[in-house]
């Protein structure tokens, strides 16, 4: 029996044994203790990060981690095959109002405008307080692989959202998205999402990564309405 828990994780694809994090306060459901097996890497091959992201990890800056909560196996990752996408009439909706934002892509830069836009987005969407500047570069400008970042302006050239993606051959793996709360209405998040999935209908990466979906969590219900969908099972398995 695993000492962390009684629920083993999907077995990772490297040969060495990963260390355990300490135990903190569950971020998606309350009343419940989470807990990760990590690692660092200064660079990731794409086919490596594929195959660690098909056993349940995902990366924060140069930080690989794969939940090994004790009795707790909610945090399920989520994808989407993109060319088999179908918006729904709300996701269409949210697709033509954004059609006078400019998109930009580039490699991911940390600037003050965007550190004061994650502020905002920390703070009043999600009421925590934030990180440092240098915790903010850390988690979105910092990583060992190949990633994009994608910016939304309107037409004053005002920064209204941006998204980090990381981008291998076999998949197109959303990290983080942030906008301003002022712009709610405008939905852009589910916009951004499916910006993000036409880039990787352009590129021909078959598979677009939504990270974890926690059922449940009203944060993340927005995730399972993208369709179809599937989810990592159990067993390593998609369905």
């Amino acid at each position: 029996m695993s000492e962390f828990s009684h629920y083993p994780a999907i077995p990772h694809p490297l040969v060495a044994d990963l260390p355990l994090l300490a135990e903190e306060a569950c971020p998606y459901l309350k009343d419940r203790q989470s807990r990760y097996r990590a690692f660092r890497s200064e660079r990731m091959p794409g086919r490596l990060y594929h195959q660690l992201m098909d056993a349940g990890f995902r990366r924060s800056g140069d930080v690989f981690y794969q939940p090994v909560c004790k009795g707790c196996r909610e945090c399920v990752p989520l994808r989407i095959a993109v060319k088999g996408f179908a918006p729904t009439k709300s996701q269409r909706r949210v697709w033509r109002m954004n059609q006078d934002l400019a998109v930009t892509m580039g490699a991911p830069t940390a600037t003050d405008e965007k550190f004061a836009l994650y502020r905002r987005y920390v703070e009043q969407w999600h009421e925590r307080e934030v990180e440092s500047r240098a915790e903010f570069e850390r988690f979105l400008a910092v990583s060992p692989v190949n990633t994009v970042e994608f910016c939304y302006r309107n037409g004053d050239g005002r920064l209204l959202a941006a998204g980090i993606c990381d981008v291998c051959e076999l998949s197109l793996s959303s990290v983080y998205f942030y906008f301003d709360p002022e712009e709610r209405r405008r939905s852009v998040g589910t916009f951004g999402a499916m910006a993000e999935i036409a880039f990787a209908v352009s590129r021909g990466i078959p598979y677009y990564y939504l990270g974890y979906w926690v059922e449940g969590c009203e944060a993340m219900c927005y995730k399972s309405r993208f369709r179809p969908h599937e989810v990592l099972q159990n067993d390593g398995t998609w369905a």
